[in-house]
């Protein structure tokens, strides 16, 4: 696309030349509301509000509220901090650059809802001056994100943004009508980008789904369609081939538990130390690495090459900590166990650990370890709860050819799994370059859309 034909120096080193006719300014500047939320009191039995959470924006500036959360609003403040259509909701406290200062825009369903924001949020509201569709779109952006990550003050693990902060990042201003003409411009062209990113989404999903299912079969039903099968006796389970046999883990298995090691021999040098944070579904991620010096070295806990290690505590689900594993390479080597991670010790003749490792990825295993988890935010489990769990186990020497077979078919659905998210992160870099183009007026887009095409205008 074109660029304009005339530029000047904008004043600020990072941001360079902007459009003859554009204003660069301080947030501050161009808005009529920037103020904190409200969380209020337990629900009652009538009158209560909904509280719009951080938690329910994505990362890419969207609503997703599941499970909204009603609280108990005095009436003033249910006036005061009641949202409207064109309000922009910024998380302004959070534990992860990747959320601190993301952005979601209220449009005409969630300002049906009569909603409030959390202390958790800040509220903009623009003036005039600022189109509410377009400001949303600089802020998901990494010209507004960066310099949010860069004002942000940390406090116990939280980085924080104020209303001072926030007020203070610069943006590029346009006149009004190019305002309208770059958010028309980008709703068209996001959206063409955004429901690519949509289908290769659902496709990775699709993916997800056949692998679990070609799991599951396999390590209830086997290979082989015609084989004879019997009743389990476990209702859930349902037949299994004959000369299988349903156990308790414990019969072929333990889980041991790592070493609780004292925090303060941690540093940056010396022996790894595994945590929950350093499973990764079947890999282990040394990206987050905390060592013991090699005098306090636990040799119980010392890890092997083919090790199958478990978190044991931890958030749930899918991508939930309690539940993650990896299998140890020689790479890896030497690295000790820490307390919460678990190694399975399995009879070499009775169950094969690569075998054990599409168990623990089914959900008909996982469904039993959510029976045992105790804990709210910070679920557990203990050795005895996991070992508990019904398996189905055929002979030794078929779990070695189910485990071959397995492997091929995920290698086919991984490779495929990665090409798609390949292409999904090339187009969000697309989305990402191709927003910081128009709101930076490096592309004139004037006359690529209609100006009325802008939704959420001022």
């Amino acid at each position: 696309m074109k660029p304009y034909p005339v530029y000047k120096h904008s004043g600020v080193d990072w941001l360079g030349e902007v459009p003859e006719g554009w204003e660069v300014v301080r947030l501050k500047f161009v808005v009529e509301r920037n103020d904190g939320g409200i969380w209020g009191d337990d629900p009652t039995e009538e009158n209560n509000t909904i509280v719009l959470r951080s938690t329910e924006q994505t990362e890419d500036g969207e609503w997703c509220i599941e499970d909204p959360a009603f609280r108990n609003i005095q009436s003033d403040d249910a006036v005061r901090y009641c949202l409207e259509e064109g309000d922009i909701l910024i998380t302004k406290s959070s534990g992860s650059a990747r959320h601190i200062g993301k952005a979601t825009l209220v449009d005409e369903t969630i300002a049906a809802l009569n909603a409030c924001y959390s202390n958790f949020m800040q509220r903009i509201r623009t003036g005039e001056s600022y189109l509410p569709k377009l400001a949303w779109y600089l802020f998901n952006n990494p010209l507004a994100r960066r310099q949010f990550d860069l004002m942000s003050s940390s406090s116990t693990g939280l980085a924080n943004l104020t209303a001072g902060m926030i007020g203070q990042i610069v943006i590029p201003l346009p006149p009004l009508p190019e305002q309208r003409a770059i958010a028309g411009f980008l709703d068209r062209e996001v959206g063409k980008i955004d429901a690519l990113v949509a289908e290769s989404r659902r496709l990775v999903a699709l993916l997800a789904e056949k692998r679990q299912a070609t799991i599951s079969h396999a390590v209830t039903r086997g290979l082989n369609p015609a084989a004879p099968l019997r009743p389990s006796g476990i209702d859930w389970l349902g037949d299994i081939p004959e000369g299988w046999e349903v156990v308790q883990l414990k019969r072929y298995a333990k889980l041991q538990g790592g070493y609780a090691f004292s925090s303060a021999l941690f540093n940056p040098d010396g022996v790894p130390v595994v945590r929950m944070t350093n499973l990764d579904r079947g890999e282990l991620d040394f990206s987050s690495l905390i060592c013991v010096p090699e005098c306090a070295v636990n040799e119980r806990v010392a890890l092997r090459e083919g090790d199958l290690i478990w978190g044991m505590s931890g958030s749930v689900g899918e991508t939930g900590s309690l539940g993650n594993y990896a299998r140890v390479r020689e790479k890896d080597l030497p690295c000790q166990l820490n307390q919460r991670v678990g190694r399975f010790l399995a009879q070499p003749d009775r169950l094969d650990l690569s075998f054990l490792e599409l168990i623990i990825q089914t959900r008909y295993f996982y469904e039993q370890i959510l029976l045992w988890v105790t804990g709210t935010a910070q679920y557990n489990i203990s050795s005895e709860q996991v070992e508990s769990c019904s398996i189905a186990v055929p002979p030794i020497s078929e779990q070695a050819e189910i485990v071959a077979e397995v492997r091929l078919v995920l290698a086919r659905f991984d490779a495929l799994t990665a090409e798609a998210n390949s292409a999904i992160a090339l187009l969000l870099e697309r989305r990402a370059a191709l927003i910081s183009a128009a709101v930076t007026g490096k592309i004139d887009v004037r006359g690529e859309a209609p100006a009325e095409a802008a939704a959420g205008g001022g």
